[in-house]
């Protein structure tokens, strides 16, 4: 689809477990979905891609661990952002974190709109109080962001299918994870249906929701211990078909591409 006519654009900030953030724009309207590295350097990423804080008009949180709110009260204070949240969510991050002013509260299964982009929240699998995935529509364009899965249900398939483009994660390789430094506890919540997908279980998840309109699969949420860009692209890559849907990896220490659909 040319730059001109797009609907939604899609460009992932930051994603692993050292923080997440994902910018997304209708050219008029820009939203972040998390906001897990710090206020400075979310800007400083989107500076790289010609997006500044006056392109920002509001944050989306998915649940409230540090990886995914660590920027949220100081670039929400500064340039007055509002804040779409669950009540559970917000009543966690008020444990830890300053309290957030401007605050919009939204419901999993409850559609809401920031100007002309049209979000629907939905329940995931994840050790939080009221974890959410996302899809985002304009008109006949959609996109899906689900990072935090323990399991992929039948409520998470049923709402990424018919996206154009997905940010999916695939989290660990098992051997490598069984071999590797984490302590057991560690690993078997890793592992658990609170925990995170496997290569093999975001591809299992991809089989069942592939279809012709896919254009994108961003592999986010990667550990850097237990997987490796290779392994997952192997795995998953089983199941793409690569001369029509671009499969690629959402960086954590830098701004990935931006994604037009």
């Amino acid at each position: 689809m040319s730059l001109f006519t797009y609907n939604i654009g899609v460009c992932s900030i930051a994603s692993g477990s050292k923080g997440n953030a994902t910018y997304i724009t209708d050219r008029e309207t820009g939203i972040l979905i998390d906001a897990g590295i710090s206020a400075k350097e979310i800007l400083r990423r989107l500076s790289t891609k010609n997006i500044s804080h006056h392109n920002i008009h509001a944050i989306v949180i998915s649940h409230e661990h540090d990886d995914h709110i660590s920027g949220l009260c100081s670039l929400s204070k500064k340039y007055k952002l509002p804040v779409y949240v669950t009540r559970a969510t917000l009543e966690q991050i008020h444990k830890k974190h300053k309290p957030i002013d401007n605050v919009r509260y939204f419901e999993c299964g409850m559609d809401f709109s920031i100007n002309n982009l049209h979000i629907h929240p939905f329940s995931i699998s994840h050790d939080a109080v009221d974890p959410s995935g996302f899809t985002i529509s304009k008109a006949d364009s959609k996109v899906g962001i689900a990072t935090d899965l323990g399991i992929a249900t039948h409520m998470v398939k049923t709402h990424l299918d018919g996206c154009q483009l997905i940010i999916i994660e695939a989290n660990h390789d098992p051997v490598m994870l069984k071999r590797g430094p984490y302590p057991w506890h560690l690993k078997q919540r890793i592992q658990s249906r609170l925990g995170h997908l496997s290569n093999e279980q975001t591809r299992d998840l991809l089989t069942e929701i592939m279809h012709p309109q896919l254009c994108y699969v961003v592999l986010g949420h990667m550990s850097e211990k237990n997987n490796t860009t290779q392994r997952a692209l192997d795995v998953i890559s089983q199941v793409i078909p690569l001369d029509q849907v671009s499969l690629t990896i959402a960086p954590q220490h830098e701004c990935g591409e931006m994604r037009f659909v």
